[in-house]
C-alpha cells in the first residue's frame, strides 16, 4: 500500500465578500480534491484542542497522530530539531522573527519577506553583539523565521503573541507577558538598537523595502521526543516542505526530508516541482507527505484571490499527479487535510475544525460531496480527538 498526505496550510476559511460570499475552497477549481472527497470519507477534524494556540505546530502534530497534551511544548523547539540543534537543560528556545514595527503597529511580520542573505547577515550581527547579563545564541532559519537559544531560562513562563496573527495591530498589547517578561523585553529592546542602523537595513530602506526594525520572540519551549512513524505504524516516510516547523516534526518522526529547489514557503513556491518530487518519492517510500504554505501566507497577507489560486495550483500540480501515480502503484490511499483555518477577515489563524478527506483502497462508500467546509460539516463527521485521524487513514 502506498500513502500520500497533502497538507494545504491554512486552507480552511470563512465566506468572504471578495469571493462572492464563498470560501476560497468553494471558489477554487479543485477537481482532484473534490474527487477524493466524493469518492472517499469527508468530515471535519479537531486539529486545535481547547487551550492550545491555533498554529501549524499544533495542527500538524495532531494530523500526524500526536496528542499535543503529551508532546507539545512550543513551536520553536520543533524548528530547532529541523536544524539538528539541541539544547541544554537550562535553555529555552524561542522563535525569533524579523519584523517591521512602525507607528506602534505590527506593520510587517516578515520584514518585507527579508531575503536569506540579509537575514543571515543580521543574525551574525546579533550573535556578535553584547546582550548585557545574558547568554544567548541566535540561529538563522528561513528568511524572517529564526531561533534564539536563551540560557538560564528553563523557569520562564511566558505568554507570547504570534506576530503573523497580529498584522497591523498595536504592539503595546502584544509584548511578552508573565514570569521573565522583563528579560524577554530587554532582549528585544537591545536587538532593536543593534538593527537600527545596520548596513542591511540601510540598504533595504534605500531600496524602499521594509526593513527589520526588531526581533519578535514567541513560540518558546523545550524539546520533547516523538515516537517515530516506523515505530507506530511500521512504515517508511518522507516529507516535502519548505518551512522549518514541518521539517522539525518530520525529523522528530524519523521521516526523511526532500528539499525541492524553488520551494520557498511562500506564494511564489514551485508547485510543479513539489508535485514531481512527491511522485518520484512514491518509488522509495510508503508514506509521502507534501506540505504547501502558500494558502496560509496568502490569507495572512489578506489576498483572497491569491489564496484561491494557491489551492488551484496545489490541486493541479500536487494532488492530480499524485492521484495518477498512486493508482499506477496499485493499492493506495490519499489524504487532504489543512492543519487549521486561516481567516481572510482577521488575517489570523483560527481553531475552527478544518475539513479533511481521504480515499483509496478499502475506504468504503464515498460521501458524494465536494471538498468544502460546509459540505464537510454536512456529513456530521467530526474527529475529536483529531490525532486519531492518521490511524484511521493508515489502518482504518
Amino acid at each position: 500500500m502506498k500513502y500520500a498526505i497533502i497538507l494545504p496550510d491554512g486552507a480552511s476559511d470563512e465566506a468572504i465578500p471578495e469571493l462572492g460570499g464563498r470560501t476560497p475552497l468553494e471558489a477554487a477549481r479543485i477537481p482532484h480534491m473534490d474527487s477524493v472527497a466524493r469518492q472517499g470519507r469527508l468530515g471535519r477534524v479537531v486539529t486545535i484542542p481547547d487551550g492550545y494556540p491555533a498554529g501549524t505546530d499544533v495542527g500538524t502534530l495532531v494530523l500526524m497522530g500526536y496528542d499535543p497534551k503529551v508532546c507539545y511544548s512550543g513551536r520553536a523547539p520543533m524548528e530547532a530539531t529541523a536544524q539538528g540543534l539541541t539544547t541544554t537543560p537550562d535553555q529555552m528556545i524561542f522563535r525569533c522573527n524579523f519584523v517591521h514595527l512602525a507607528d506602534g503597529l505590527m506593520r510587517d511580520f516578515t520584514a518585507g519577506h527579508i531575503n536569506q542573505d540579509d537575514a543571515n547577515e543580521l543574525i551574525a550581527a546579533l550573535n556578535a553583539s553584547v546582550f548585557p547579563g545574558e547568554t544567548c545564541a541566535f540561529h538563522a532559519g528561513v528568511s524572517y523565521r529564526n531561533l534564539l537559544f536563551l540560557s538560564n531560562a528553563a523557569g520562564m513562563r511566558l505568554q507570547c503573541a504570534p506576530p503573523h496573527d497580529n498584522a497591523d495591530q498595536p504592539v503595546d498589547r502584544l509584548w511578552p507577558k508573565g514570569e521573565g517578561q522583563e528579560r524577554a523585553r530587554a532582549l528585544m529592546a537591545r536587538a532593536h538598537e543593534i538593527l537600527a542602523d545596520h548596513p542591511v537595513n540601510q540598504r533595504r530602506r534605500a531600496r524602499g523595502e521594509a526593513w527589520a526594525t526588531d526581533i519578535w520572540l514567541w513560540g518558546q519551549g523545550i524539546q520533547v521526543p516523538l515516537a517515530s512513524l516506523e515505530e507506530r505504524f511500521g512504515l517508511k516516510g518522507v516529507v516535502i516542505t519548505a518551512v522549518d516547523i514541518i521539517r522539525g516534526i518530520a525529523v522528530g518522526m524519523g521521516m526523511d526530508l526532500i528539499r525541492v529547489p524553488g520551494a520557498t514557503g511562500y506564494i511564489d513556491t514551485d508547485y510543479e516541482a513539489k508535485g514531481r518530487a512527491a511522485v518520484q518519492a512514491l518509488d522509495d517510500y510508503d508514506v509521502v507527505v507534501v506540505h504547501v504554505e502558500a494558502p496560509d501566507e496568502s490569507a495572512h497577507q489578506g489576498m483572497a484571490e491569491e489564496k484561491t489560486k494557491s489551492l488551484e495550483r496545489i490541486d493541479q500540480a500536487v494532488v492530480g499527479p499524485l492521484l495518477e501515480a498512486l493508482r499506477a502503484h496499485g493499492d493506495y490511499r490519499i489524504l487532504v487535510a489543512p492543519d487549521h483555518a486561516t481567516l481572510m477577515s482577521s488575517k489570523a489563524h483560527d481553531a475552527a475544525p478544518p475539513p479533511f478527506c481521504f480515499a483509496g483502497t478499502g475506504v468504503g462508500p464515498g460521501s458524494g460531496r465536494p471538498f468544502t467546509e460546509a459540505e464537510a460539516a454536512a456529513t456530521g463527521i467530526l474527529l475529536d480527538p483529531g490525532h486519531t485521524l492518521l490511524g484511521a487513514f493508515l489502518r482504518g
